[in-house]
């Protein structure tokens, strides 16, 4: 059995660390960054660091990606475990709470930053691994689906995402990360594109091709010139990722999501023994 206060601590542990320390691939492109506002950017999360603070005032909504073997044996359901986490963390230091429990009418805060969103993947073994987001308003606004034509080109592709970073990559806190899902349905299109999320700025895509259209489309999107928060000076994207799946014959769902430039995220893994 994996028991409820490992999972607890470990994961509390991490997602503190995560709202209040620099992400080490964010931190080298920022050191070696010297445009506009660049001794504010590399100050703010010294300061953070050092003093216990969130390194944004939007300490977003926790998105988590769980991979449970089918020989996992849990001491309650993950999704009790993992809200309990959020509200330990968010209530336990000054993070914001960002969530409104009724998103139309009334629009009242939660008070403790829940609930968490939770996609549950099942695997094979005894392993636990949960992978999560930090994910804030300014670049989840900008999440996008795309219902093409099956018939169109990678290139015809290539041009709708450079369209849509290109009018709207700015107001998401740049340097972006970028990540795409292609194929399933709508909604798995859009879980697959906060996934892609989840790599780190190295990896690529395991499949050759998928590998080559990142990395053209990673070239192409930073020829746009956007630059750190938009002032068109430095990298515009940090990386592009993909993750793909099979789809209906008639569709071609691309979801595509943006993460700004803190890209706050962590992975933990537990093993039933």
């Amino acid at each position: 059995m994996i028991y409820k206060r490992e999972i607890l601590e470990k994961l509390s542990n991490l997602l503190v660390q995560v709202n209040e320390t620099i992400n080490p691939e964010v931190k080298t492109y920022l050191d070696g960054f010297n445009g506009p506002f660049s001794q504010a950017l590399k100050e703010n999360y010294k300061i953070a660091e050092a003093e216990k603070l969130p390194l944004c005032q939007d300490t977003g909504i926790v998105e988590f990606f769980v991979f449970l073997g089918n020989e996992v044996i849990l001491q309650e359901p993950i999704f009790s475990t993992l809200n309990e986490v959020v509200e330990k963390v968010y209530t336990g230091n000054p993070f914001r709470f960002s969530l409104v429990s009724d998103p139309l009418f009334e629009r009242k805060s939660t008070k403790n930053n829940t609930p968490a969103v939770v996609h549950i993947f099942q695997v094979s073994g005894k392993s636990l691994e949960i992978k999560f987001l930090i994910k804030g308003g300014g670049s989840e606004n900008l999440s996008a689906l795309f219902m093409l034509k099956p018939s169109i080109s990678v290139q015809e592709l290539k041009d709708v995402i450079m369209r849509h970073v290109k009018e709207n990559g700015a107001k998401g806190c740049p340097p972006l990360h970028i990540g795409i899902g292609i194929g399933g349905t709508s909604d798995k299109a859009m879980v697959l594109s906060k996934l892609a999320l989840t790599k780190s700025f190295k990896e690529r895509n395991p499949n050759p091709t998928y590998a080559d259209f990142e990395e053209g489309l990673l070239k192409d999107l930073n020829a746009l010139k956007i630059g750190f928060q938009g002032l068109k000076e430095g990298v515009s994207v940090f990386s592009v990722h993909v993750e793909y799946a099979p789809t209906h014959i008639a569709t071609l769902p691309v979801g595509v999501s943006l993460d700004c430039y803190l890209c706050r995220k962590g992975v933990v893994k537990f093993e039933d023994r």
